[in-house]
């Protein structure tokens, strides 16, 4: 079979490859699993796509999509593409007004949103949408006024397919240059950008991907990771439909472990995030228990970590080591990728950057996570890391297709097939970012070393610049300070001035056990926070996780707060990345007096402050 030059290539290739295979994809609803066939799946895409051209919506509009990982999502966007308009995916996260700004910006003609909650949102802000022509709604029993339920748009081109016999012809005529979807960008900073991907662009990401990645028909997936960020869509939707992967969708992020206990993945995409929180987990119950199992693991730990480090360098493995290696799995991890499921083969990771501790870990472990980078404007892969070329602290080598250099002043640039249109009637920002001679620049700055393997060190806009001149790179001193098991999450802030600072956000359910032993368990997450003692047990864990940074990049003060960073307060942007400026301008009476208490700008190692916000 030829490689797909569009996305609808890739769906009528793999619906009609895999049409005789019982399962396509299966969703958990009512308590049990159930299947859907390819034959299914073709069957409503077709529906629906008629459906919508029933309803008005014409080769060329923008249809919002606003829902949960779900089955009825993925035949949203492939009824989108089949019908030649282009969908704008919306995250759930996001507010009312924020979604006001989305649709209206794309002059979307119809929404289709997963529930009650999503079509009370669309109701409150529909009056100042004058494009918005229909609102459609996937789940039953939803009421409002003006709504459309999808089984009935279903049914409406189930009845209509005699009226259209050229429909999959018309759908099989689209080009590589056609618009397939309209992403916006996060906003960290300003409005959220539109960004235009074509059918060409994402479908080259699917192809150069799997040259790379091992995946098909014998593996399942299990999909959490929002659909309506770019990472997910394509390495966990069109990758996985076009390689014959089965693809469950998770409930939620919280039943995530029951889920994975049940379908077994072979492989999965995630953020660090996860993997933190994992490895976090798996610390704790091993040091929280009796004396030999905290000892089986540690002597299981450094084990298999000499055994990755040699493996890794392609170095012989003594047979002492590999037999060491072998009941230090037996004894130790077994048990732990039993709790995922048992089948996994390997992890993706993407969104922020993978201490490289952690993938050491899980690579020791026999779960190899392979690191890559991208972003939205990329389709997004960049980069990525291989089984048979791994090398943690990097994103891996650019993947067929793309190339990339670094500039002058350390930023990453990008050009191929994978690189965006542009931004959607944003002609001055497109300029800006793609140059003259098709290079995006993708703000981030990093290095390629001497065996051609991707390294990011920061966002070009995040690097701290103190009042001294020293340039630092936040997001790896953060990663390191969030390994401590005390520690939740971090923002490392101090630009411009005069040295750097920490927020710390403490892991209140790790902190509890010590705070019931120090004499205080009883009191609530803020009282804690507050607490000298406390405060000055955070500042000794952060100071013991980040004592090889050089002197000019640790923390000189830090900041306990008391609840973590959410996407609700605007804080974090749906794929979970910290807005500093937010941050900071939120915290800046507090960040002002940790300043001000340094008198002259001086610093003392033995005068540290700590405060709490």
């Amino acid at each position: 079979m030829a490689p797909p030059r569009t996305l609808n290539d890739v769906y009528f290739g793999a619906t009609d490859k895999f049409r005789e295979r019982p399962v396509a994809m299966r969703h958990k609803r009512g308590g049990r699993w159930h299947d859907i066939s390819y034959t299914g799946l073709a069957e409503a895409v077709q529906h629906l796509s008629i459906g919508l051209l029933e309803l008005g919506v014409r080769p060329g509009d923008r249809v919002g999509l606003l829902a949960e990982n779900r089955p009825e999502w993925a035949w949203v966007d492939y009824a989108c593409l089949t019908a030649r308009c282009a969908d704008v995916p919306i995250y759930p996260s996001l507010t009312a007004q924020q979604s006001a700004y989305i649709l209206r910006d794309s002059a979307a003609v119809a929404i289709v949103v997963s529930s009650q909650f999503h079509a009370d949102k669309i109701a409150e802000i529909r009056h100042s949408l004058p494009a918005l022509r229909h609102v459609i709604v996937m789940d039953e029993g939803v009421q409002g006024e003006g709504l459309l339920h999808l089984d009935d748009v279903i049914a409406r081109g189930r009845d209509a397919v005699a009226r259209h016999p050229d429909w999959r012809s018309l759908a099989e005529a689209a080009e590589p240059g056609d618009l397939a979807t309209l992403i916006y960008t996060s906003g960290t900073t300003g409005d959220p950008k539109g960004v235009m991907l074509s059918h060409g662009n994402i479908t080259s990401n699917v192809v150069a991907s799997l040259q790379v990645l091992p995946a098909g028909p014998g593996d399942e997936c299990l999909s959490f990771l929002p659909l309506s960020h770019i990472f997910e869509r394509m390495a966990g939707h069109y990758t996985m439909l076009w390689a014959g992967v089965l693809i469950n969708y998770a409930e939620s992020m919280e039943a995530l472990g029951p889920n994975m206990a049940e379908r077994r993945p072979t492989l999965m995409t995630a953020v660090p995030r996860v993997y933190e929180k994992v490895h976090a987990k798996t610390l704790e119950t091993a040091m929280s228990g009796p004396a030999m199992r905290r000892e089986i693991f540690l002597w299981a730990q450094a084990t298999a970590l000499r055994w990755a480090e040699l493996t890794l360098a392609r170095q012989p493995v003594p047979l002492p080591l590999r037999l060491a290696r072998a009941v230090a799995d037996r004894l130790v991890f077994s048990k732990l990728r039993a709790k995922l499921g048992g089948r996994l083969r390997f992890f993706m990771s993407g969104g922020a950057p993978l201490a490289p501790e952690i993938g050491r870990f899980f690579y020791a472990a026999g779960l190899p996570i392979l690191e890559g980078y991208g972003l939205t404007e990329t389709s997004p892969v960049i980069a990525i890391n291989r089984l048979d070329q791994l090398k943690f602290g990097t994103v891996g080598r650019p993947i067929p297709g793309v190339e990339v250099r670094i500039a002058g002043d350390g930023e990453i640039l990008t050009r191929g097939p994978h690189v965006m249109q542009g931004y959607y009637n944003k002609p001055e920002a497109t300029a800006e970012a793609i140059d003259g001679e098709g290079w995006f620049h993708t703000g981030d700055i990093g290095l390629i070393d001497a065996e051609g393997f991707l390294k990011i060190t920061d966002r070009k806009k995040d690097l701290i610049v103190t009042a001294g001149g020293k340039n630092i790179a936040p997001q790896p001193i953060e990663a390191l300070l969030k390994q401590n098991s005390f520690i939740s999450n971090a923002v490392m802030l101090g630009d411009r001035r005069p040295f750097p600072i920490a927020l710390l956000v403490p892991d209140f359910e790790r902190l509890r056990p010590w705070a019931v032993a120090a004499g205080f368990g009883d009191a609530t997450d803020a009282e804690l926070a507050e607490r000298p003692e406390v405060q000055s047990h955070l500042e000794a864990e952060a100071k013991k996780q980040i004592r090889e940074l050089a002197r000019f990049e640790m923390p000189k003060k830090f900041l306990v707060l008391n609840r973590d960073f959410t996407i609700a307060d605007g804080e974090l942007t749906p794929k979970m990345s910290i807005k500093r400026r937010v941050v900071e301008e939120r915290l800046r009476d507090r960040i002002e007096a940790l300043y001000g208490s340094d008198h002259d700008g001086s610093h003392d190692e033995h005068e540290q402050g700590l405060t709490t916000g």
